[in-house]
């Protein structure tokens, strides 16, 4: 295994030795996550590693073993360790800064993200209805939430219960797949959901309704109409997210002339 110039500069030996494992596990995790070690690859021998880096074998199979816990290789009895990167959440992390990357140079970005939002939380419907019981304590948290920042005239934090809200219905299906996306993205929909909103077109009093509204209908296990409502409610979020692009943009094109 070649090592790289900074480690060659470093000596190659760790000097804290209280945290050998974790430093040799984080080394070794730069090397997948740069491609050095691609998928497929072996890792070289626990003795070999070991020499490389100055440690003992006993710390080289506590650093593999957070690998493992990672998604990062897999360890077979009478083999050497495999890099298989079975990172999904580091994917889906990445997916999410480009996609705020692209944000940034084009709004017209974000659009896209709501009509992914809008799939996900259909499919989320599509599975919560057909439960015994659809509702968690964190889908009524959030309501509450939203009812008590509605009372107060919090708009901010009605926002932010509201995301809440859809957070949960996703994490009420227990399918880690949608999570692991809703998850990775949910702080960006967050950030469009307060963008949307500065669009003034309803009161706190009808957008608690609306979601309270969606609530009932999934305690009644009312697949169309609850899957109808919220298509129509993440629309008219896309639509004022759409006319505060337009306005930016406007303000952008002012200030050029």
């Amino acid at each position: 295994m070649m090592r790289t110039e900074a480690e060659k500069a470093n000596g190659g030996l760790l000097k804290r030795r209280e945290r050998l494992h974790s430093e040799v596990s984080s080394i070794l995790e730069s090397r997948i996550l740069n491609g050095e070690l691609k998928v497929g690859d072996r890792l070289d021998s626990e003795s070999a590693i070991a020499n490389e880096f100055g440690v003992s074998t006993r710390s080289v199979r506590e650093a593999i073993q957070v690998l493992e816990t990672k998604g990062l290789v897999r360890r077979r009895h009478g083999e050497r360790t495999e890099v298989v990167r079975d990172d999904v959440d580091g994917y889906l992390e990445t997916l999410a800064v480009t996609v705020r990357q692209r944000f940034s140079t084009d709004p017209d970005y974000l659009l896209q993200l709501m009509a992914v939002r809008r799939m996900i939380e259909a499919e989320v419907l599509e599975i919560l209805t057909d439960l015994e019981s659809p509702v968690t304590p964190e889908i009524e948290a959030a309501l509450q939430a939203m009812r008590t920042a509605r009372d107060d005239g919090d708009f901010s934090g009605f926002v932010n219960a509201d995301a809440a809200f859809h957070l949960a219905l996703v994490h009420a299906t227990d399918n880690q797949v949608l999570q692991h996306i809703y998850d990775n993205l949910s702080g960006l929909i967050n950030e469009v959901m307060h963008i949307s909103s500065r669009v003034p077109t309803k009161s706190l009093d009808e957008a608690y309704a609306e979601h309270a509204s969606i609530f009932d209908l999934i305690m009644a296990r009312d697949k169309a109409g609850s899957k109808a409502l919220l298509r129509a409610q993440i629309d008219n979020s896309a639509d004022y997210l759409r006319q505060a692009i337009e306005k930016s943009n406007q303000k952008k094109a002012r200030k050029e002339e």
